[in-house]
């Protein structure tokens, strides 16, 4: 449904004036920002204590770490991919360039959070830790410059996500080696079980990778390729929309 509404309004735009929509834009990516800044923090509040308690591993690790509360959490991050896909409809309605990595990752993040849920792992609430810190700049940054303020660190925030992805995988790798060797596919030293199923550790490891991939592929083609002195004005846009696209006449 998503492409295929994402299409249509491309499709219907073709021969229409994009729209400016600033107070709408604005007001979505002002809701995101505060909406990520307060999930973090509850997500944080509850973690917290487990991580000072029983340590890193037990936090990412332990069954322990999958409490009611947090799943509540999840679920509402779950429920605030669906809210972020308006992105992608903003961007149509503008008329502004869409990336393969800005759908690609809209989409797959929405199920890779879906699949994580039903898979009940528990380090879970690294990626999702991590992607809310970035999202609450990323969102600041979009209604910042909707209204015309200039930011200066705009390029930073791609290295952000790139760094984001590094620490998810370290972890993420590290904790399917546990249930690998756990679950006996392989004979290897190992701590002790991860807790999660297989097919959602194998799913989020894939899709965390491919990110990684994506996004590094987009800095230096964005940043590292263009001419000098032409990175503010590159038409591309990364799996959130950052790019150097200016928002000013949004």
């Amino acid at each position: 449904m998503y492409l295929t509404t994402i299409f249509s309004i491309r499709a219907l735009m073709k021969n229409h004036a994009p729209f400016k929509l600033t107070f709408f834009f604005q007001a979505h990516n002002l809701i995101l920002t505060a909406g990520s800044g307060l999930l973090l923090a509850l997500i944080a509040e509850e973690i917290v204590p487990i991580w000072w308690q029983h340590g890193f591993f037990d936090a990412i690790c332990n069954s322990r770490s999958w409490t009611p509360r947090l799943e509540f959490y999840y679920l509402i991050n779950y429920y605030i991919k669906y809210v972020e896909l308006i992105d992608t409809i903003f961007l149509a309605l503008k008329k502004k360039p869409l990336a393969f990595l800005h759908v690609f990752h809209h989409s797959a993040t929405a199920l890779l959070c879906y699949t994580q849920l039903n898979g009940r792992t528990s380090v879970s609430w690294v990626p999702i830790v991590l992607n809310l810190m970035v999202h609450v700049l990323m969102y600041y940054y979009y209604f910042a410059t909707a209204g015309g303020a200039k930011i200066w660190w705009k390029k930073y925030l791609t290295t952000m996500q790139i760094t984001q992805f590094v620490i998810d995988l370290c972890i993420v790798y590290f904790a399917v080696w546990q249930r690998l060797n756990h679950a006996g596919y392989l004979n290897l030293p190992y701590v002790e079980d991860c807790a999660g199923t297989d097919g959602a550790a194998a799913f989020g490891s894939l899709i965390l990778t491919s990110y990684l991939f994506l996004f590094v592929d987009f800095y230096f083609r964005t940043y590292k390729s263009a001419p000098k002195g032409a990175t503010g004005k590159a038409k591309l846009a990364n799996g959130n929309g950052v790019s150097g696209v200016h928002h000013k006449s949004s």
